[in-house]
Formats: C-alpha cells, sequence, structure tokens
C-alpha cells in the first residue's frame, strides 16, 4: 500500500501527515505493508526542507521531518494507491490533474479520516502563528490514527476493494 500526501508547497501540511503517519505505521509493525511520501501541488519550494516552524512544532511532538519538497508527477497517480490532499483546493487541483477516472478515485480528503475532531481541512499555516502549526498537527495525528484504523481493516481482508475499506461501506 502506497500512500501520497499532497498540499499547496509540500513544506508544511504533507509533509508533516508524511512523518506522522510514517511514525504510526512503524509503531503499528506495519513498515513492510504501507509506505508513505508527500508532495506539493506547487513547485515553489522543490528540494527545500520543510518550514522551519512546522519543523520546531513536529519536533517536540517527537517527529523529525526531513522530507525534502517536491511537486506532484502524473507518474504519482499510476504509483500510488492512495493520494491524501489537505483541503478542497489541493482536492480539486489533484482532480485536475489526475490522468483518467481510475486515477480520480484514488483521490481522498485528509480530515475525511478524522476520528475525533471535527474539521473539513486541515488549514495552511504558513501565514500563522504557532497555534496554527500546532493544530495542523492535532488534526494530523487524529486523521492518520483513522487512516491507519481503516487502512488495518483492509490488511485484513485483502480480497475486499479498497475503496469499500477505505470507505466504511
Amino acid at each position: 500500500m502506497k500512500i501520497l500526501f499532497v498540499c499547496l508547497g509540500n513544506i508544511c501540511r504533507s509533509s508533516s501527515a508524511e512523518e506522522v503517519m510514517r511514525t504510526k505505521i512503524k509503531e503499528a509493525g506495519l513498515e513492510d505493508k504501507i509506505t508513505v511520501d508527500s508532495a506539493g501541488i506547487l513547485s515553489y519550494h522543490e528540494g527545500e526542507l520543510p518550514d522551519s516552524r512546522m519543523r520546531m512544532h513536529a519536533y517536540h511532538r517527537g517527529y523529525h521531518l526531513t522530507h525534502r519538497s517536491r511537486p506532484v508527477r502524473t507518474l504519482d497517480f499510476y504509483e500510488f494507491d492512495l493520494i491524501i490532499g489537505m483541503d478542497d483546493r489541493n482536492i480539486q487541483d489533484l482532480k485536475d490533474r489526475a490522468p483518467d477516472l481510475e486515477s480520480e478515485k484514488k483521490i481522498y480528503r485528509m480530515t475525511d479520516f478524522c476520528q475525533n475532531m471535527m474539521v473539513d481541512h486541515v488549514p495552511d499555516p504558513y501565514y500563522g502563528g504557532a497555534s496554527g502549526f500546532e493544530q495542523v498537527l492535532d488534526i494530523l495525528e487524529d486523521a492518520c490514527s483513522g487512516l491507519l484504523e481503516r487502512l488495518k481493516d483492509c490488511l485484513d481482508f485483502p480480497n475486499s476493494p479498497l475503496e469499500r475499506g477505505l470507505r466504511g461501506v
């Protein structure tokens, strides 16, 4: 199972989602079954580390953000099983770039996996203060926990369709 997290520039939200999910996968002992990566809609920050403020806030929670920003590529739609956007703009941009209908079915919203928080998107903390970075991490921890639970169900029943397992249908 390969998962790609996507936000606008790949220096705050998606890179953090990648590391939060990677940590949860490792804690669950599923590193051999699930891999993660992240990318941005835009290539403005290509090759850069995540925003220093995001790295600091993540570090205080035990996450080490080392991903180098990269843009979404057409090949990603073929290589990844799930492509998860952080907000409606990311979702629409991903759908616009999807090369076919099968690829478009792989696109999900991060907050659809939240278990405890009632939010409809992961806000971009780039132009805000410290509380924005903390809020993003809170949302991502909740959503990644929910995503992992759904993925465990899919892994436990490998013959069931991925879509049905994820959507809980």
